[in-house]
C-alpha cells in the first residue's frame, strides 16, 4: 500500500486559505482548495487567537525549511474570482416526506440517501431515532401528523363559528374574518361550508356606478344622513357619521324624529371626540338644510369653518348609503329588538366591532375602517401577511387619540386662529 506524502504550505498559503474560508466558508474553501476542512478550521482558530491578542498568525517571517515542493501551491486556485457565500435556509420536510426518505434510508442507507435526496445525515438519523421512540411509546412519530379530516373539522368550525356570530356576512366577508386571524381559507370553501349550514346568497341587482372618489385623509370629509327603522310600534331614526377616507363611524346616536338640535348635538360630540372635520356632505334632509335661508346647522358649519356639501344625486354620499344597507342586513334584519333601549345597546357594540373588528372591500379586504382612521395600515399589513393572528388589544383605546385643541394657519394670506375646532378669528 503506498503510503501519501505529506502536504506542506507556506505561511501565505496559509493566509490565503484562511481569507478564502471567510469568503465562501471553510467547507467551500476545503473543497477548492483540495486539503481537509479540519486543518482549514484549525488555522482560522489559530488566526483568531492571534488577532485577539493582538499579533498575526502565521508570522510574516516563516522559515524557508517548511516549504515543500511535493505538490503544486494553493496559491493560484485562491486567484480565482470568489462568489460571494449564500446562507442556506432551513427547509421543513412534511410527514409524508419524512417516511419517504426514511424508507430509501433503509434500502440504499443513509449517506446514499442523504445525497440523493440533498438531506443531511443528521436529520435522517434524527427522523430514525424519532421512529424507534415512536415505536416504544416514549414519543410522537415523525412520518404522522394530523388526520386531514380532522383539519378541515377544525376549520369547518371556526368558518361556522365566524357566521354564526355574525349572520350577515357573506362568504367572501368571512374569508377576510379568518384571514385577520391568522388562517387561510378560500372564498370557494367558506361558501361551500355556509352552504351546508344552511346558507342562501342573497339576490342583490347591481347598477353601474359613474365615478368614484375618495378623501385622501381622514376628517377630510365627513357623511351624515338618517336610518329610519320600525322597533315594535314606535319609530326610530339612527343617526350615523361616516368619514370618507377611512370608513369609520365617527358619530352616531337614536332619536323619534329627524331634529336640527339632535343632528347639532351628535355632531358636536364627535367633533369634541375626533376633530374637526374640513368638508361635510349630506342629502336635502330638512335637518341639515333648508329651501329657504339659513338652517341651524348650515351656521354651526359656517361657524366652525366647514364646507357643506350637498349631494344632488344619493351617489355622491353612496358610502353611507352602503353602510345603512350593511346594518340592517348584518344587525336589524338579524335580531329581534323588544324595545328602543335594547336596540341603542345592540348598535353601540355593533358600531365599534365594525370599526375595530369588521374587514372592509374597499379598504383592500383586510383591514379594518380603524386600521386607515388611526394611520397604522403598514402595521397591521405586515402582522397578517407575517400570518399572525389579530391581537387582543388591536382595538385602540379612542381616549389616546390626540387632537389639535389649538393651531394657527393661513388661508389665502390670511391668518386664522383656531381653538378645539372652531375658528376664532
Amino acid at each position: 500500500m503506498a503510503t501519501r506524502a505529506t502536504r506542506r504550505y507556506t505561511a501565505q498559503d496559509k493566509r490565503d486559505a484562511i481569507h478564502l474560508a471567510k469568503e465562501i466558508g471553510p467547507a467551500a474553501a476545503a473543497c477548492r482548495l483540495n486539503m481537509p476542512i479540519g486543518t482549514l478550521t484549525c488555522w482560522a482558530h489559530k488566526d483568531r487567537v492571534a488577532r485577539q491578542q493582538g499579533g498575526e498568525w502565521p508570522p510574516m517571517l516563516a522559515p524557508v525549511d517548511d516549504v515543500d515542493e511535493l505538490e503544486p501551491s494553493p496559491a493560484a486556485a485562491l486567484a480565482v474570482e470568489t462568489k460571494p457565500r449564500l446562507r442556506r435556509t432551513a427547509k421543513s420536510y412534511s410527514p409524508s416526506q419524512r417516511a419517504v426518505a426514511l424508507d430509501l434510508v433503509a434500502r440504499v442507507g443513509v449517506s446514499v440517501a442523504s445525497k440523493k435526496l440533498c438531506i443531511s445525515r443528521h436529520s435522517l438519523y434524527e427522523w430514525q431515532r424519532k421512529v424507534r421512540m415512536a415505536a416504544q411509546g416514549t414519543g410522537e412519530s415523525p412520518t404522522s401528523g394530523p388526520d386531514p379530516k380532522d383539519i378541515e373539522t377544525q376549520r369547518d368550525a371556526e368558518i361556522l363559528a365566524e357566521w354564526h356570530a355574525h349572520p350577515g356576512l357573506g362568504p367572501s366577508q368571512v374569508r377576510n374574518q379568518m384571514r385577520r386571524k391568522g388562517i387561510k381559507v378560500s372564498v370557494h370553501s367558506v361558501r361551500h361550508v355556509m352552504e351546508d349550514a344552511g346558507y342562501r346568497p342573497p339576490k342583490v341587482r347591481r347598477s353601474a356606478h359613474p365615478g368614484r372618489f375618495e378623501a385622501v385623509r381622514p376628517n377630510h370629509m365627513w357623511h351624515v344622513d338618517f336610518l329610519q327603522r320600525w322597533i315594535g310600534r314606535a319609530s326610530t331614526f339612527t343617526l350615523l357619521f361616516i368619514d370618507d377616507h377611512s370608513r369609520f363611524i365617527v358619530g352616531h346616536g337614536v332619536d323619534d324624529a329627524e331634529r336640527s338640535d339632535f343632528v347639532i348635538d351628535t355632531f358636536e360630540q364627535a367633533v369634541a371626540r375626533y376633530g374637526r372635520p374640513e368638508m361635510l356632505m349630506h342629502d336635502k334632509g330638512s335637518a341639515f338644510w333648508t329651501w329657504k335661508g339659513i338652517s341651524r346647522f348650515t351656521r354651526l358649519l359656517e361657524e366652525m369653518g366647514i364646507e357643506q356639501i350637498v349631494a344632488k344625486v344619493k351617489e355622491w354620499n353612496g358610502k353611507i348609503e352602503v353602510f345603512n344597507g350593511n346594518i340592517q342586513k348584518e344587525l336589524f334584519d338579524k335580531h329581534r329588538f323588544y324595545d328602543v333601549a335594547e336596540m341603542k345597546r345592540r348598535l353601540s357594540s355593533h358600531i365599534h366591532w365594525y370599526n375595530h373588528r369588521r374587514t372592509h372591500h374597499a379598504l383592500g379586504g383586510l383591514l379594518v375602517p380603524a386600521d386607515r382612521f388611526y394611520g397604522r395600515v403598514d402595521e397591521v399589513m405586515a402582522r397578517i401577511e407575517a400570518g399572525v393572528a389579530a391581537d387582543a388589544n388591536d382595538a385602540l383605546d379612542l381616549r389616546e387619540r390626540v387632537l389639535d385643541l389649538f393651531k394657527v394657519v393661513s388661508t389665502n394670506g390670511k391668518a386664522e386662529v383656531w381653538l378645539m375646532g372652531q375658528r376664532l378669528f
